[in-house]
């Protein structure tokens, strides 16, 4: 294994570390939020307010990490290799 190759592993795994954290930490304030708002004022719904706001900030991330991060890679190495072998023509 080259270490490019490595270096590309090890920085897919950081960003899918972070992730997890990410939704691990959306998903303990948000049940905590949940259980504050049904003890103090359960008439009122407040805790939907931070979690569709940060709902969509984890959905963003997601997509960031799941899918366009891996097309952005994918697609870069293809216009490298694209124009390099534009060059030795």
């Amino acid at each position: 294994m080259s270490q490019n190759s490595y270096e590309k592993a090890r920085k897919r795994v950081r960003e899918l570390k972070v992730l997890y954290v990410h939704l691990v930490l959306y998903i303990s304030v948000n049940v905590m939020l949940i259980f504050i708002n049904m003890m103090t004022s359960s008439g009122s719904w407040w805790f939907i307010y931070p979690l569709v706001g940060w709902g969509m900030g984890i959905v963003a991330h997601s997509l960031f990490t799941l899918v366009l991060s891996k097309w952005g890679t994918e697609w870069e190495e293809k216009k490298i290799k694209e124009y390099l072998s534009k060059d030795n023509e």
